[in-house]
């Protein structure tokens, strides 16, 4: 999990904790009426993103499994929030992180939590090697 490829992921995750939370934490302060749905949205991305990303750093066992279901369930927001943007456009008048699969932060909401995954998976498996 510390190696560079497991750092980049860390790192990424991050940087996304980071952006997550303070656009989140701006909507809801400054614009939450103007769409309660989409933002409260945002902040459960951000609060995602922050637990994945301490699982990553930890790297135990017990936060191994955790941060696999942080990822999968960062992958099932993205693709229902992103079904949901798209036919109920009403309720997502303003982008959250996960609208539209992620479109405003370049689809990486979207292509993240795959890759995470797909590390979880790699690292798990080669701990129970060891």
């Amino acid at each position: 999990m510390h190696s560079g490829p497991g750092r980049a992921l860390t790192a990424v995750y991050g940087i996304f904790a980071l952006s997550a939370t303070a656009r989140a934490g701006y909507q809801l302060i400054r614009e939450f009426d103007f769409a309660p749905i989409a933002y409260s949205l945002s902040a459960v991305a951000a609060v995602i993103y922050i637990l994945a990303t301490i699982c990553l750093v930890i790297g135990n066992r017990i936060s191994h499994r955790i941060a696999v279901a942080a990822c999968a369930i960062e992958f099932l927001g993205v693709i229902v929030v992103g079904i949901l943007s798209h036919t109920h456009p009403e309720d997502f008048a303003k982008p959250s992180v996960w609208s539209n699969f992620g479109s405003g932060y370049g689809f990486v909401p979207l292509v993240l939590p795959l890759i995470g995954l797909w590390w979880l998976w790699r690292v798990g498996r080669r701990a129970h090697r060891d």
